[in-house]
């Protein structure tokens, strides 16, 4: 069967910043892509229907015999077992919102009959529940990824370990003279991932490929570190797709951010407002603020963005694509995407030089932007123009 995970446009609309640069099932929740798990249990790799500008890097398939899920789904034991006793032209439905159809058709269609799915579901819509559904993600593919399977041994006679039965090490993962609290949630440490001397981790938390938790680093739980990533300081409930630097102390807290990021030194976020009150953060489907419905919400950070020493940012800030902040005092609530500046006022981040910075920080991973890349990049570039106000004013 071939499977297909679709953008749905409102749901992707309100995952922007995040989905500029990739569709919504490539969104990292837990310890795996959206679309990873679906692989994992489906035990096929999918495609992606998706934007045009970015159909070249995440290319549709399509067969005679088409199982489209929708990519903000994530997959659980029951709904997958729904998933399959789809007939052809049936489809799968929660509240009235399509979930999965199964097609010979080339994209979705009218379908003949539909099924009502009563269990539950975890549905990516907002940029928030990325953080807000972490955890339970985090423990769903902890299940899925050790089941059956034997931990590598913790060799390291310096280290504090509590509820050692829920910790999970992959092959070629150093731990030294750390302390590991998996007593209650479980603790995943990926394929040569590394944890230095001296951190305190509280799961649930996930460590994935290639990855470092640096000396002293206080990680609080709910929390998903991407591959090749190095992190410090103090973190609680967040999650960082992959390729990104939060390598020094500072605060991070109920945050996303995206890959190839950098936060610089003592970097902080709020999380909570001084009154209370529920926080509301940029939403680019309504165009405007909205309110999460939540009382912590920090920092969204999208692909490529970058801050400088000492940078705050206040409770619910929306950071764009190849953003650039620096600077003293508290940058606006949205920033757009190549924006360069802070509280003391933005210019834009011209494409040739932030070309130029992207490609110095992935050649420090091995990898390249390469032309694929570029054009995705060029093309957010020109359609968040409008975000810009500025450039407006020096025309």
């Amino acid at each position: 069967m071939n499977i297909v995970l679709y953008d749905e446009p409102a749901i992707r609309a309100s995952l922007l910043p995040f989905t500029f640069t990739r569709p919504v099932a490539d969104i990292r929740i837990g310890i795996l892509k959206i679309s990873e798990k679906w692989e994992k249990w489906l035990g096929t790799q999918p495609s992606f229907q998706t934007e045009d500008y970015l159909s070249s890097k995440f290319p549709k398939t399509s067969t005679e015999d088409n199982l489209f899920i929708n990519g903000a789904v994530c997959p659980n034991g029951s709904l997958v077992e729904a998933i399959k006793a789809l007939s052809k032209n049936e489809a799968l439905q929660l509240n009235g919102e399509t979930i999965a159809v199964k097609t010979a058709a080339d994209t979705l269609e009218d379908t003949s009959s539909v099924i009502e799915y009563t269990g539950d579901v975890t549905v990516v819509r907002d940029s928030w529940d990325i953080f807000k559904y972490n955890a339970a993600e985090l423990k769903v593919d902890f299940e899925l990824l050790t089941k059956g399977r034997v931990s590598q041994k913790i060799i390291d006679t310096h280290i504090i370990i509590y509820g050692v039965e829920n910790i999970f090490v992959e092959e070629g993962a150093s731990i030294k003279a750390a302390i590991l609290n998996a007593e209650d949630e479980p603790i995943y440490i990926g394929k040569n991932a590394q944890v230095h001397e001296g951190a305190i981790i509280k799961g649930p938390f996930a460590l994935c490929e290639g990855s470092h938790v640096n000396m002293g680093a206080k990680i609080k739980g709910d929390t998903t570190i991407g591959p090749y990533s190095k992190v410090g300081g103090e973190i609680s409930n967040s999650v960082i797709f992959g390729y990104t630097n939060k390598g020094h102390d500072g605060f991070l807290g109920n945050s996303v951010i995206g890959e190839w990021c950098n936060l610089g030194a003592d970097t902080n976020t709020s999380n909570l407002k001084n009154n209370y009150a529920d926080v509301k953060i940029w939403n680019y489907d309504k165009g405007g603020f909205k309110n999460t419905g939540e009382m912590f919400c920090g920092l969204m950070m999208g692909d490529h963005a970058k801050c400088g020493i000492n940078t705050m940012f206040n409770t619910g800030t929306v950071v764009g694509v190849g953003a650039n902040i620096f600077g003293s005092g508290f940058p606006r609530n949205f920033i757009p995407s190549f924006s360069w500046g802070g509280a003391a006022g933005f210019t834009t981040f011209q494409m040739r030089k932030m070309h130029e910075v992207a490609e110095k920080v992935m050649e420090r991973r091995a990898m390249t932007l390469n032309e694929e890349e570029k054009s995705i990049l060029d093309h957010i570039f020109v359609s968040t123009a409008a975000y810009r106000v500025w450039e407006k004013k020096d025309s």
